[in-house]
């Protein structure tokens, strides 16, 4: 299969990049997301048989700021790459957020729950979502959270960074989600986007998180337990470490439509010791 990728750098596009080096990857110097019109003509000119995107605006406190920037790249972007795949009818596989909800109550979201971001990075993933699904492309839009790996500025990297300076650090315990390793949520966008070329009515949107849920602090514990870092976790209330942006309580999500796909819920735990292991830990 002839794959264009956006993003060449990022923590899903290194792993693609791993797990398909014979796709072409667009870096920021060949397709500037903020230049959605140039995407757009990268997909015309290359003409591959799908394409993912997995380059955005991952900024979510500078959003706050700059929110007319951070929906060009998140937002009108991805719109212009699916309109250019519904005129060359290929597949479109778009990665989007659980930000896009406002992490009210316990129970996992489902696709088809309804969005309500609490914030401008919310907003403009909303906004990419929005004209994914209006421009008549076959798509994917497959919303994740809490993406980790061995490469990048992710929480596992400053959680063994603070864990190796510090005997004890304060944690977020109130939020709950499931931390996802990258080069799962890779993995899972060549499923789709090869099932998609096949049988585009399996189009919608989809949830791939990490399973088990846990607290940020959870996580953290996990991360120095399997590093072997002697640091201990204090939990706090996401009140006692406020942001720029509000973060969603419940980042939980409903996965069970991975089932149509022959996908599942990756165990982040596996993940955790396969970066760890990639790190030296």
């Amino acid at each position: 299969m002839k794959l264009l990728v956006f993003g060449r750098t990022g923590q899903v596009a290194t792993e693609l990049a791993r797990l398909s080096p014979g796709a072409v990857f667009l870096g920021r110097d060949e397709a500037d997301l903020a230049d959605p019109a140039s995407c757009a003509a990268r997909i015309l000119a290359h003409r591959p048989q799908a394409v993912i995107n997995a380059a955005a605006w991952t900024a979510v406190d500078l959003a706050e700021t700059e929110e007319a920037a951070a929906v060009l790249v998140n937002g009108a972007a991805p719109a212009a790459m699916a309109r250019a795949c519904a005129e060359l009818s290929v597949p479109f596989v778009h990665i989007s957020s659980d930000y896009v909800f406002d992490g009210t109550g316990e129970a996992p979201f489902a696709p088809d729950h309804p969005a309500a971001p609490l914030g401008a990075y919310g907003r403009s993933k909303l906004v990419g979502e929005e004209g994914v699904r209006a421009s008549g492309a076959v798509h994917v839009i497959l919303r994740t959270s809490w993406v980790f790996s061995a490469h990048g500025n992710n929480f596992l990297k400053t959680m063994l960074r603070l864990g190796a300076e510090r005997d004890r650090l304060n944690v977020v315990a109130d939020q709950i989600g499931g931390p996802t390793p990258a080069r799962d949520i890779a993995a899972a966008c060549l499923v789709l986007a090869a099932r998609l070329v096949n049988e585009p009515a399996l189009s919608g949107t989809c949830h791939f998180s990490g399973a088990p849920d846990v607290s940020w602090a959870g996580f953290a514990r996990e991360i120095m337990a399997q590093a072997g870092l002697p640091c201990s976790i204090d939990d706090i209330p996401t009140s006692a470490w406020p942001t720029p942006a509000r973060r969603p309580a419940n980042s939980r999500l409903d996965c069970a439509g991975l089932a149509r796909f022959g996908l599942a819920r990756p165990d982040w735990r596996e993940g955790l010791a396969a970066a760890l292991k990639e790190l030296g830990r």
